[in-house]
């Protein structure tokens, strides 16, 4: 049957790949699952209760919850209603709820915790378009998903015909949700999107992979946010069972518990589990540590095409020995993750294909819906490095900047309320201007270079892409998160948060002895170990590029503190105005000498006892 709305996706399940499970979560520690008719039967319950509590077409409801099963429900009970979805974050801040509920003009708000609820009780409280707050989970005394669901079997027979009839003149061109943007600088901007926005997105990819009808999904990343909303919607095209998890806590158990087949992630996410297993690597005796990191050094020389047969005989055995360990940590039946939202490191696509984890880079913005481009699991319609093949029925074209200009029936409405913005990123010849730096290589793959907006010019004229730095920066187990800084400087410096976790294990098997973090970063034998790691990464990167100098900070950056997006992108703005000081203190400094080459001259000549009269940093 053909699929043009969201909400068609179930009848497709019922109609065409009937499974006993199309959704799953945890309820304490029992498995709830829904089959494809009863997910028909709830959908239609909850419209028709919404309906019966006095909503109607066209009015806006948001929900703010982690990933359960009964969001689908919800998302498509009030897409078949025409009611316009605005899902929201459950991490950010008082700010940016009060901003988004606002600006959206929300009439009702869905969450999912008592927890969400001491956020969002005083903040709709405030908010005149705001009816009433419903909950998922029972949460003083609030409707719940539930009973809205029996308040429309209670009201089916009057409200059924009124939603048939709705449900009908619903167009695959009419909006279907809002979706904020992370706001990595200055306010959210609500992005209009269609259903055939989303449906032609998760349509184009389905083709990527062969994992449907008989294979299990494992949904982690928040579903407010469209990548994962968009691969929700392509598992349910595809007939793949998917299991919700709400707590990343536990993610390596539920992981274990249901085997799945395939699961988005992040680039962050493969960074902290490929250095948590290089991390307990270091502390395997002496023979084991061997093998380890004998098998380790073969995985990061992965090609994907013309691995000699001496290379292959070899993976095999480092896979019996080590990598077979990796993917049981992971399940044990994982075929593919797909990774989207930043740049992945070439490292990781080689290691974990190498483990016999394949990993599918794409790309994409919130305002294309979001997948411009994608390797598929193909050889040899996959390269590393690039983020694939533009998806058919989309176009891209690289402007004389090196902007990536986007086309096609996944770029959004609109920006919801600023006409003026959207004209600014939509030009009168249709094309979507993304902001990122891109080429294409051999006419079909994309590679990302850098975000237009980030990079920055030193003040010899030189550009420096911060993202391309920073990425190298922190592939170094140390460094937690990097921002390179300079614009209009002599020289590009950075600002390093440590990986903590481990930089006290190394202090402790090191018997370096300190107070607090704020006592660790300025302690020289730390600073002269972040230093090397900065110095490996200079040696790869042109004269200009060099980070000259760098600060530890004592903060670790998370989305909960402000400094990265809940995407985990950086607030470079957030982070500029917060280590103002810090950024002074560096470019303010007489010292001519550079804090990397002094340390680096350390190195070389062993003078262990020139560390410690370097400038404090």
């Amino acid at each position: 049957m053909e699929v043009t709305r969201t909400f068609d996706l179930v009848d497709l399940g019922c109609k065409v790949c009937p499974r006993e499970v199309m959704f799953g979560g945890k309820r304490g520690n029992e498995w709830i699952t829904y089959s494809t008719e009863a997910v028909r039967e709830l959908t239609d319950l909850f419209s028709c209760g919404m309906m019966a509590l006095g909503y109607r077409k066209g009015d806006h409801i948001a929900t703010i919850t982690p990933n359960k099963p009964e969001w689908n429900m919800v998302d498509h009970g009030l897409a078949q209603a025409g009611m316009i979805h605005v899902p929201v974050y459950p991490t950010i801040g008082h700010e940016e709820y009060t901003f988004i509920l606002n600006h959206s003009e929300v009439k009702a708000v869905i969450i999912g915790s008592r927890q969400i609820w001491n956020k969002i009780a005083p903040i709709a409280s405030a908010i005149p378009t705001i009816r009433e707050l419903f909950s998922f989970d029972a949460v003083n005394g609030l409707k719940t998903f539930a009973d809205i669901v029996e308040e429309g079997r209670r009201n089916r027979e009057i409200f059924m015909p009124e939603l048939v009839s709705v449900r009908d003149s619903i167009k695959p061109a009419d909006p279907v949700t809002i979706i904020y943007t992370s706001g990595t600088t200055g306010s959210p901007k609500g992005v209009v999107l269609s259903h055939k926005n989303l449906v032609t997105n998760a349509i184009a990819t389905s083709t990527a992979h062969e994992f449907g009808l008989g294979y299990r999904a494992l949904s982690f990343l928040p579903l407010c946010h469209v990548y994962e909303r968009m691969m929700n919607y392509h598992f349910q095209y595809k007939g793949t069972s998917i299991y919700y998890l709400e707590n990343m806590a536990v993610i390596a158990d539920t992981m274990r518990e249901i085997k799945p087949h395939i699961a988005n992630t992040v680039p962050r996410l493969l960074e902290k589990i490929y250095d948590n297993i290089i991390n307990k690597g270091k502390n395997l005796p002496w023979l084991k540590k061997q093998i380890f990191f004998w098998a380790v050094a073969l995985g990061l020389k992965f090609r994907l095409t013309g691995n000699t047969r001496f290379y292959k005989f070899r993976l095999g055995i480092a896979r019996r020995l080590v990598f077979n360990k990796w993917r049981e940590a992971l399940g044990g039946e994982l075929r593919v993750l797909v990774s989207g939202g930043a740049a992945l490191q070439s490292r990781l696509e080689r290691i974990f294909w190498a483990a016999g984890i394949p990993v599918l880079q794409g790309y994409g913005l919130t305002e294309t819906s979001p997948v411009i481009a994608v390797n598929p699991f193909r050889i040899p319609d996959i390269r590393f490095e690039t983020v694939g093949p533009v998806l058919d029925g989309v176009e891209v074209r690289i402007a004389d900047d090196g902007e990536i200009l986007c086309k096609g029936p996944n770029v959004m409405l609109g920006y919801f309320k600023d006409p003026e913005m959207t004209g600014q990123v939509i030009d009168a010849d249709g094309w979507f201007h993304t902001g990122d730096i891109g080429r294409m290589e051999d006419g079909r793959f994309l590679r990302i270079t850098d975000r237009k907006k980030e990079m920055f010019k030193l003040s010899a004229g030189k550009y420096i892409s911060p993202q391309v730095i920073e990425n190298r920066l922190k592939e170094s187990i140390f460094i937690e998160q990097a921002m390179v800084i300079g614009e209009n400087e002599k020289f590009a410096s950075a600002l390093l948060s440590p990986n903590f976790t481990f930089l006290h294990d190394w202090c402790t098997i090191h018997r370096i002895q300190y107070r607090d973090n704020t006592d660790l970063v300025e302690i020289p034998e730390v600073i002269e170990r972040f230093a090397r790691e900065v110095h490996e990464v200079n040696r790869n990167l042109g004269e200009f590029e060099q980070i000259k100098r760098f600060r530890l900070v004592t903060e670790e950056w998370t989305p909960q503190t402000g400094e990265l997006s809940p995407t985990l992108k950086l607030r470079r703005n957030i982070l500029t105005e917060r280590y103002s000081h810090v950024i002074h203190e560096i470019y303010s400094s007489k010292d001519k000498g550079t804090v990397v080459d002094k340390v680096v001259g350390v190195i070389r000549n062993g003078v262990s006892g020139i560390l410690r009269n370097l400038p404090k940093v």
